[in-house]
């Protein structure tokens, strides 16, 4: 059992003894990118552009006392989530979602990492549609990153694709030769609008408009209700 914290809040609760352990700027971020597999302590710099060395070190020390991260004997200078850490992903998932709420475009110099295009895709996914559709690739290219997503039944897997693509655990889907393949070209301003429904202005460079509605019934997150839509609900109680 890691020791506490020792700038808790001194609060006894679940949530408090969760912020104090993954709570600090960027700890979240590097807990997302590890949940595509191992990573070098190079590959999660270049996954977090913005973030400076001495943080990054900071925070790998602290999630690695906290039990949430390891070293990798077997990968030089590489992190991977302990099984505490893995249990984070429910809890990443739900944010991503959470987040597309008051996600608009994107910034300048704001970039779409393929770890963090996975994490968007798991967070979109929908098991209960796909589980009555036929096995299905989907290749999107988005922005400078492609991920290819094999779907069969409740079952996903993803996995970075191209020359940029870091190593990758094998497929857990490698036996299955899905028939229908649909590959999109995406606009990184576009992928939001993809993923609550829309065209996202992608262009279908393999497949057909009938894969790509089934793209948008095995992956999309709805619209959270907007701040404005829940007060005035409360001012009409009132």
């Amino acid at each position: 059992m890691a020791a506490r914290s020792p700038r808790g809040f001194g609060q006894y609760g679940g949530v408090a003894r969760a912020v104090e352990r993954v709570g600090e700027r960027w700890a979240l971020l590097i807990v997302r990118d590890l949940l595509a597999g191992a990573r070098r302590y190079s590959d999660l710099k270049s996954g977090l552009p913005r973030i400076p060395t001495n943080i990054l070190s900071d925070r790998l020390k602290e999630l690695q006392e906290a039990g949430v991260i390891r070293r990798v004997p077997t990968v030089r200078g590489g992190y991977e989530l302990t099984p505490l850490g893995r249990a984070l992903e429910p809890v990443v998932l739900e944010l991503e979602r959470w987040g597309w709420a008051t996600l608009g475009d994107p910034g300048d110099g704001e970039v779409l990492t393929a770890d963090a295009l996975a994490v968007s895709l798991r967070a979109a996914f929908r098991p209960d549609e796909a589980e009555a559709l036929p096995p299905t690739e989907y290749v999107l290219h988005v922005g400078d990153v492609s991920i290819s997503a094999i779907v069969a039944g409740r079952a996903l897997d993803l996995i970075a694709i191209g020359p940029a693509a870091l190593p990758q655990p094998t497929r857990r889907l490698a036996a299955i030769v899905p028939v229908d393949v649909l590959e999109l070209l995406v606009p990184m301003s576009g992928f939001r609008e993809l993923l609550v429904g829309g065209t996202g202005d992608a262009e279908v460079t393999v497949g057909d408009d009938a894969l790509l509605t089934r793209f948008h019934r095995t992956f999309r997150i709805d619209p959270v209700p907007d701040a404005d839509a829940g007060e005035s609900a409360v001012a009409s109680v009132a």
